[in-house]
């Protein structure tokens, strides 16, 4: 199977997966797509947070696979980086990248987010006013996340590094230097086709 010019980015909760995403469209002059926005979008119509979309996803099966079809779809396209906790699934000839990060520095950061960027959190966003609710949401999400990829795709751990090209640990490393190691890796995977 030909590499195509496609990158996927996963990564636990907080570790910038968008933010890196975003960045690295933009300094590769790619087009940049969000199954995480396309979430919230899902959520806000229905006017409840990602934590009551992700509940009714364990028994809903229609939620995954709205966001499947979606980004199954951006398989289909060329120079575009995807942030998508399943991108390494639905587009296999992309290049994988996993950003990881511990939750308690996750937690800093999203709250930090929240006081930076109040917009992007609304009523619909949940409690996420002390890094231990965020803390604790995190981890639920997570273990409602792998329960559910578990019984639909047969994958036992979405954050298993085995699934990808390219680990980084982001605690500590800024996002530029995080999005020109992705670059760099990138293009030495794609010039050894």
């Amino acid at each position: 199977m030909d590499k195509k010019h496609i990158i996927t980015i996963a990564g636990k909760l907080g570790s910038g997966k968008s933010s890196t995403a975003k960045r690295v469209a933009e300094i590769l002059g790619y087009e940049h797509f969000s199954t995480g926005v396309f979430m919230r979008v899902m959520a806000e119509k229905r006017g409840i947070s990602l934590e009551d979309l992700s509940r009714i996803a364990e028994n809903d099966p229609s939620v995954d696979f709205g966001i499947d079809d979606y980004c199954r779809s951006l398989g289909e396209k060329e120079n575009i980086v995807v942030d998508s906790r399943l991108g390494f699934h639905f587009i296999p000839e992309s290049y994988k990248v996993f950003l990881e990060l511990d939750p308690t520095t996750a937690s800093q950061r999203i709250l930090e987010d929240k006081k930076n960027n109040p917009k992007r959190y609304t009523e619909a966003s949940g409690d996420f006013d002390t890094p231990e609710k965020i803390k604790e949401k995190i981890i639920l999400r997570l273990e409602s996340e792998r329960k559910r990829y578990k019984e639909l795709y047969h994958i036992d751990d979405q954050t298993d590094h085995k699934y990808f090209n390219l680990i980084i640990d982001t605690k500590n490393i800024p996002l530029e230097d995080v999005s020109r190691k992705v670059i760099e890796e990138y293009n030495k995977w794609l010039n050894n086709k």
